[in-house]
């Protein structure tokens, strides 16, 4: 007690009250609880297994460049083994389908895949049998994995083939409308060679050299880098000159600076 005051008197000023003017008792928040304590309603401080933050729930998964890094690991033989059944695979997939149907090709992989997998079945089950023993289904491990899309992972793909599919419909209007004309007759430039090309190879063949030409280029490409860029850009200064001499000599082939 302060000296000045008497006793029984509260060392509040008189008229004053407890709370402060405006505020009423409901309004009043409890008081906060002690570190590293909280409240019975509280949220636990126990992180989840997939998310990052503590007691944040779990995010979809990202849907961005894990695809691409897997391709382009398989294209540069990070994993030799992988890259050649990836290689092997693709390329009997495309010889098959260059001497038979496509029908034909989905109905022998059918076949091949299920006659693996029902064989492994009986014989696990006729072991299982003489043995007396509870192994279990033997693709139990595979049939327990979670397979479902879950809706996150679905619009996320979505928005990504949305936003190639945009780009691809401005660049068929930017070309065949003739927005540039420069542009439009390059296109029909090569859509030229590339009768000459049908010509003599049909769509299944330029799938077998694809096929080829991605599995050893990348390597190549990695090994002889520095060369490789010096021809490429002494290609692409002459092509630029001689763009720019035909631009100078057709003044209505320039191609429109952006305001």
């Amino acid at each position: 007690m302060s000296p000045g005051t008497s006793p029984g008197l509260s060392p509040l000023s008189p008229g004053m009250s407890p709370l402060s003017p405006g505020m009423s008792p409901s309004r009043r928040g409890p008081p906060p609880p002690p570190p590293g304590t909280g409240s019975a309603g509280s949220r636990s401080s126990r992180p989840c297994g997939r998310c990052g933050n503590w007691g944040s729930p779990p995010g979809p998964p990202p849907a961005g460049p894990l695809p691409r890094l897997a391709v382009q690991e398989l294209l540069f033989w990070r994993d030799v083994k992988k890259s050649a059944v990836a290689f092997g695979a693709s390329l009997v997939l495309l010889l098959s389908l260059a001497t038979l149907s496509a029908v034909t090709v989905v109905a022998h992989v059918a076949l091949a895949l299920l006659s693996v997998t029902i064989s492994l079945r009986v014989y696990k089950a006729v072991v299982q049998a003489l043995q007396k023993s509870e192994e279990g289904h033997p693709f139990k491990a595979y049939l327990d994995l979670d397979v479902t899309l879950s809706p996150e992972t679905f619009q996320a793909h979505a928005a990504v083939v949305a936003q190639h599919l945009n780009r691809g419909l401005q660049l068929l209007i930017h070309l065949f409308l003739v927005e540039d004309l420069v542009d439009s007759l390059e296109l029909a430039l090569t859509m030229w060679l590339m009768t000459y090309v049908g010509a003599v190879f049909n769509g299944i063949t330029l799938l077998i050299l694809a096929d080829i030409l991605a599995f050893t280029l990348p390597p190549l490409y990695e090994k002889y880098e520095v060369q490789i860029n010096h021809y490429m850009s002494l290609i692409r200064h002459q092509t630029k000159d001689l763009m720019a001499k035909i631009q100078a000599k057709l003044p209505g082939l320039a191609k429109k600076k952006p305001e």
